[in-house]
């Protein structure tokens, strides 16, 4: 199974060429809008949406009919995304323009690519470095985007297929437990602490707070301003968590990778909702609801694909609770043996770190998962018991 991959490329465009770049992104947005606008909500067939608008998006944009199918595609896949989150698409505000084979190509020897414009085709030089043409060689692309940074420089993100290499045969399980504490924490020690990140992502709130106040009054001007920084601050956010995010997954698969190691992950879908249920402070109820843990989880598989690192999802039902060298929990559910971020285990007596423990306990579900060996799980009560009941008829007899 091939895996696509995004290279993201800087074009070399002249004067000439930048502006024949601005006409047609700056058409394929507004023909975006005019489609969503002028078209049923309700279809999200980009067939029927090329049936209803096509010719009429060729005449009042300006775009050759592939660019005229592309916009039809587009907003009925935004249309789909939108209905699956239960709202609607009000507007596109990017301006970007998507291609697919019959409208874009990249040459390998002279590391170029072609576009359809709305003046005609037209070849860009790729400005890139190693990693890039590293990542093209011998590809066949099929589709990419275009788009256009706020410094005015263009770049084409190209959509590459490869082919995994095959997964490593590994007894061998790095377990990693997410949380906010420590953002990751995995079974060989390493973490990622999240002090630093709860820090910033509370100035971003606060900094939100006092610019939404100000948006509700002030002049029509001051609003404006508010309105345009808020929308700063949450690119500036989520930048800044998809860094650390890339930075906490790639760590952990380069590790992987070198150790011989499959990766262990708690399922946690549905987690949001089922937490939300519980009372919580609106200050921990926002903290909990801002990281992306699923983008996370989505830089791990991906990573771990590329680097043909096996990635293994196990339930998290009693991870936390569960001491990883005995494997006993507390007798009395409504205690533990954890107590914030310690862990001391009153049968066995092991302490430490929670999130290390609730680290190798994840570790050992997937070695189980992994290396399938029959029930290789167990408290040791359980397993004093079954030999008792075992000897009992000897001792009778």
């Amino acid at each position: 199974m091939s895996q696509v991959l995004t290279v993201s490329c800087k074009l070399k465009a002249s004067q000439s060429q930048a502006a024949k770049l601005d006409a047609t992104r700056e058409a394929f947005g507004q023909a975006l809008n005019w489609v969503n606008q002028n078209t049923p909500e309700k279809i999200v067939n980009a067939v029927k949406l090329q049936s209803l608008c096509y010719y009429e998006i060729r005449a009042r944009f300006g775009l050759s009919s592939n660019l005229a199918q592309q916009v039809c595609r587009r907003v009925a896949g935004a249309r789909k995304v939108a209905r699956q989150r239960n709202r609607p698409v009000k507007e596109f505000k990017r301006r970007f323009v998507t291609y697919d084979a019959r409208i874009f190509s990249f040459r390998e020897k002279d590391w170029t690519v072609s576009l359809a414009t709305v003046d005609g085709r037209e070849r860009f030089e790729l400005a890139i470095g190693n990693y890039q043409r590293g990542m093209l060689a011998g590809s066949n692309p099929k589709s990419a985007t275009l788009f256009q940074r706020k410094d005015g420089s263009y770049y084409i993100q190209i959509c590459v297929e490869k082919k995994p290499p095959k997964q490593q045969d590994t007894d061998k399980v790095i377990g990693v437990d997410l949380g906010r504490t420590d953002i990751a924490h995995t079974s060989e020690g390493d973490n990622w602490n999240g002090q630093q990140l709860n820090r910033v992502r509370d100035h971003y709130s606060r900094l939100r707070a006092v610019l939404q106040r100000k948006a509700s009054k002030g002049t029509r001007s001051s609003r404006r301003r508010c309105r345009q920084l808020l929308q700063r601050l949450s690119g500036k956010e989520r930048r800044f968590q998809v860094w650390v995010n890339h930075r906490i997954s790639k760590a952990i698969v380069s590790r992987a990778k070198a150790t011989n190691s499959a990766i262990a992950l708690e399922d946690l879908t549905g987690i949001r909702e089922r937490v939300n249920q519980q009372p919580r402070s609106k200050t921990e109820r926002r903290r909990a609801n801002s990281w992306a843990f699923y983008q996370l989880r989505q830089f791990l598989e991906y990573k771990a694909r590329v680097a043909g690192v096996p990635l293994i999802l196990v339930p998290p039902a009693y991870t936390s609770q569960t001491c990883h060298r005995c494997l006993h929990i507390h007798p009395d559910p409504a205690q533990s043996y954890r107590s914030g971020k310690s862990f001391k285990c009153g049968h066995c007596g092991w302490e430490g770190d929670a999130d290390l423990n609730g680290a190798n306990v994840i570790a050992l579900l997937g070695a189980v998962v992994n290396q399938p060996r029959g029930s290789g799980l167990f408290c040791s009560l359980v397993e004093q018991n079954r030999l008792r009941a075992t000897e009992s008829p000897l001792r009778t007899a």
